[in-house]
């Protein structure tokens, strides 16, 4: 899986966030925090979708897996667009969101 692609082509989908990230130097290091986020959330829920699942095909688990991590993230995303481009992106605030909206492993 790459994570890190993923979370990049989101990233470029929102043209300021984007742009802001790049201008400010930090689009690599939010990249990557995303993608380990991303990454934890997917893991996460394959577990808990097998529970919930016995028997189910691993893969189907995967993709669904992957799915509700990316709506997820993909929300979180918008929700972290900032109204003013002065106004700074919170890494912290968006890592709290997704830690916050994933199942305990």
């Amino acid at each position: 899986m790459h994570y890190k692609t993923i979370v990049l082509e989101l990233l470029k989908q929102r043209p300021e966030m984007h742009e802001q990230l790049r201008k400010k130097r930090t689009l690599l290091q939010t990249m990557e925090l995303y993608a380990q986020e991303l990454k934890r959330k997917h893991e996460a829920l394959k577990d808990v979708l097998s529970q919930a699942r016995p028997g189910s095909n691993p893969s189907q688990i995967a993709s669904e897996a992957l799915e509700i991590a990316l709506e997820d993230l993909e929300n979180c995303l918008d929700s972290e667009s900032p109204p003013d481009e002065d106004e700074p992106i919170s890494l912290e605030e968006a890592m709290a969101y997704l830690r916050g909206h994933t199942p305990p492993a």
